[in-house]
């Protein structure tokens, strides 16, 4: 059995900027701390955090939803990769981003959800304060 959550929080910025900037190698790298490289279509590879996570873009619907293969290091070699669904929607405030996470490594689910808040949402939120629109 696999581990799955859900998780949301709101960014101060607009929908179509934070989906650009997730699939943008520098900014994505600016925004989080951790080198990224990304192809920013379907097929296309992509690492983040210094080859800490590595996997595949399956599925891009233009400034509203992104779905990836996704795995760390730390998944068994025998695992499959995990999905990745970020769901962005126009709020007051910026933009909601909702994070689906499924098909994780039974027992590893916890960590990540934590690691999502802590590695991702909290340095976006300040990144995208100051970087403006």
């Amino acid at each position: 059995m696999s581990d799955a959550f859900e998780i949301s929080t709101v960014l101060p910025a607009a929908a179509p900027r934070r989906y650009e900037a997730w699939l943008n190698s520098n900014e994505h790298a600016a925004m989080t701390g951790g080198g990224a490289e990304i192809d920013p279509v379907v097929g296309g590879q992509f690492s983040a955090w210094d080859r800490y996570i590595t996997g595949m873009t399956i599925e891009l619907g233009p400034y509203r939803r992104i779905v990836q293969a996704w795995r760390t290091v730390e998944f068994p070699l025998d695992a499959s990769d995990s999905r990745l669904e970020i769901i962005l929607a126009e709020v007051a405030g910026g933009t909601q981003l909702t994070l689906r996470h499924s098909h994780i490594p039974a027992g590893q689910g916890a960590s990540y959800e934590s690691d999502w808040s802590d590695n991702y949402f909290d340095p976006m939120k300040e990144y995208f304060a100051s970087h403006t629109d």
